[in-house]
């Protein structure tokens, strides 16, 4: 065999190794340097992982029982309902309200602590909305929420009693919105 063929078939067999082994290099190299990853996310809450099941870890729960065949937008306050309190009810009776003919599937629930609010002004104020007393709930939803995101946001569960998602406190309820009817389009529940 010449050499002119010997040369000829090793480039042959080098451009052979590059086109399979070409892409696997460059997908590594992306994988670990995060060369060309996306910026943007398509969420704007918390996707709570690993997924609670309300209705099997607390059976007794009042809440638990409401969500049957409803998503439920929960605000939990333990103090008494001072300003802040009364910004987040509005928060989400208006975020219920831009669902438009979503809305019959979300109930709007108000977890209290062992001082009652004010039933006159949750029934001027916020018709529909459910206040309870749950300490159980309470104290899980205080344990789930994201350890970097502050206190005193809103939680989503599903029909099933499963937390899915935490909107921390000051977030616009558009971006809220936008969430809870992106899973209601794709839920084929509540």
């Amino acid at each position: 065999m010449s050499e002119k063929k010997t040369t000829w078939a090793r480039l042959q067999m080098l451009v052979i190794v590059a086109v399979f082994l070409g892409p696997l290099a460059v997908a590594t190299w992306m994988y670990y340097t995060g060369a060309f990853t996306p910026e943007g996310r398509t969420n704007h809450g918390v996707l709570l992982e690993p997924i609670i099941n309300v209705v099997e870890l607390l059976p007794e729960s009042p809440v638990a029982r409401l969500g049957d065949g409803y998503w439920l937008l929960i605000y939990a306050n333990n103090g008494a309902c001072t300003t802040d309190c009364e910004q987040a009810l509005y928060t989400i009776r208006q975020s219920r309200k831009m669902l438009g003919k979503e809305m019959d599937r979300l109930l709007r629930v108000f977890l209290h602590g062992d001082s009652p609010p004010d039933t006159v002004f949750l029934s001027n104020e916020h018709a529909g909305l459910i206040a309870v007393s749950d300490s159980g709930l309470s104290e899980l939803l205080y344990k789930k929420k994201p350890a970097l995101l502050p206190a005193g946001g809103y939680f989503l569960m599903d029909p099933l009693g499963n937390l899915v998602m935490y909107f921390e406190p000051g977030l616009d309820p558009s971006l809220m919105v936008e969430d809870i009817k992106r899973l209601l389009k794709l839920s084929r529940i509540g």
